[in-house]
């Protein structure tokens, strides 16, 4: 099914290219190198990485481009720079990643390697401050991770799934080894997602490969307090795709949608169910319950696609018709109704997995599909103040070029904000700081590491370290901390 729909994307794609302009919430990025932009991360200084997934050449695979906000904080009219290359045997397309505390970008296995299909053990972590990119040997014993899904756990440490497996393990950050993890899993992690809870479990809606039922609605809830997973209970609708009437196993895709967590700590999990309506289902996390909601309109569904969450609490998401049909639809959900919202350029060409989002310090959400056409879609609403951030300061007084520990409340947000499933993760539950001089009015991003949590719904005592760029011109200015988009107020300061 996956080969099938690369070769497909690359069709589809060429024929939108010169669809219509945006519509009023979505603006086009500026300068966007000639790429199919794909996979994208967060880097904890502001700027974000994309991955060229257009297989222009064999070694364009390897290729990552950097956008730095513009002077004013811009990000449509920002810079592009290429970065260093992956290491020389690795250019993964559909694979999982995430930022660690540190600031480094993990990059791990790959549905296919250099446009082949593989399921590659192949993994490499990037260090943004050097530039460069090494290599890190798999899990002991593993002969695959593919189209994996990771979770940054809330203690900072990295969770990795073999997508052809049971297995998972966890990542020692210092020395780059893997210690196994995740006993008693029901069936393989093939085609599911992880969100992270609060209080630091792991919830996944099981997609039935490897233990087929044509009725199956099992989830299961991660401990990393006990290094196992567990089956509380069963959903009130089926999510993954396979139904009775479908043809069973055999011709199953086996695909479910993204789970969002929200502000109020309610998971929006959305399915790929093709024999009846695309379901969604809500997860309490504070109860430990579930209920139906609102199924998606026609032959819609996420068969594999990315939704994020706005600064305001909602949901926004992408949906397609059947499984990997094109005519992308994009929707909101508030908590309480699905509400269908306008499209980008490239929509009516492209099918759900085709996109990319990530939410942005700006509390913009960029997207792309493939194709140069890179956008950003602006949320009608405002943040939740309940979730913005807030400051500690001991000084009022920052130096330029020095690392201060800075401490506050809700530096990681109300969550991961990002989710796909098993191809894509984008989770930016870290602390961004932005400084605006009063000098020159420009807009300088610092640098954050050494975070210590990454919990997700956790109003509690935080903090990171920030670096103050040097070059900021000394006077007064404004300090802010972000968190998913959601800012804190602005606290005044002088810059020395």
């Amino acid at each position: 099914m996956r080969l099938f729909r690369t070769l497909a994307m690359a069709l589809v794609v060429l024929a939108a290219a010169g669809a219509a302009s945006a519509q009023s919430q979505w603006k086009p990025v500026q300068g966007v190198p000639n790429i199919g932009a794909g996979a994208m991360a967060l880097l904890t200084d502001g700027s974000v990485i994309v991955h060229d997934e257009s297989g222009n050449t064999h070694d364009s695979w390897r290729d990552w481009y950097k956008l730095t906000p513009a002077a004013n904080g811009d990000y449509a009219t920002g810079t592009w720079t290429k970065i260093a290359q992956m290491p020389a045997s690795y250019g993964p397309l559909y694979f999982g990643s995430a930022v660690l505390p540190d600031g480094r970008v993990v990059a791990e296995g790959g549905e296919y390697l250099f446009g082949s299909a593989s399921w590659t053990k192949l993994g490499a972590i990037y260090d943004p401050v050097a530039d460069s990119w090494a290599s890190v040997n798999p899990p002991s014993g593993w002969s695959n991770i593919g189209d994996a899904q990771t979770a940054v756990l809330q203690n900072g440490t990295l969770m990795l799934a073999n997508c052809c497996s049971k297995q998972q393990a966890l990542l020692n950050a210092s020395n780059l080894t893997w210690t196994a993890t995740g006993s008693g899993k029901f069936d393989e992690n093939d085609e599911e997602g992880w969100a992270l809870l609060p209080g630091g479990k792991v919830l996944t809606v099981d997609a039935y490969v490897g233990a087929y039922n044509g009725n199956g609605k099992n989830y299961e809830i991660y401990d990393p307090g006990t290094g196992s997973w567990s089956t509380p209970g069963s959903l009130p609708v089926q999510l993954w795709d396979s139904a009775n009437g479908c043809g069973g196993s055999g011709s199953a895709s086996y695909e479910v949608g993204p789970a969002v967590l929200r502000n109020d700590g309610t998971v929006f999990a959305t399915g790929a169910n093709r024999c009846a309506a695309g379901h969604t289902a809500v997860y309490d996390s504070a109860s430990g319950t579930w209920t139906a909601g609102p199924d998606f309109p026609g032959t819609l569904d996420i068969a594999d696609g990315p939704a994020a969450l706005e600064p305001n609490g909602k949901v926004l998401m992408m949906t397609s018709p059947g499984i990997f049909g094109t005519g992308a639809v994009f929707f909101e959900w508030d908590g309480t109704s699905l509400t269908q919202v306008s499209g980008p350029p490239n929509g009516p060409g492209d099918s759900s997995y085709y996109g990319k989002m990530l939410v942005l310090p700006s509390g913009q959400i960029m997207f792309t599909d493939f194709s140069s056409d890179i956008e950003l879609f602006t949320p009608a609403s405002g943040p939740d103040p309940a979730w913005s951030p807030d400051v500690t300061l001991t000084s009022a007084v920052l130096n330029s070029g020095t690392t201060y520990t800075i401490f506050g409340h809700k530096f990681n947000g109300a969550s991961q904000a990002g989710a796909y499933g098993d191809d894509y993760q984008a989770a930016t539950n870290y602390p961004i700081f932005r400084i605006t001089s009063s000098v020159n009015g420009q807009v300088y991003y610092c640098r954050t590491h050494g975070h210590n949590t990454m919990a997700v719904g956790y109003k509690g005592p935080s903090y990171t370290h920030v670096d103050i760029p040097s070059g900021i011109p000394t006077g007064q200015a404004t300090i802010e901390v972000i968190a998913n988009g959601n800012p804190s107020q602005k606290y005044k300061i002088g810059i020395h």
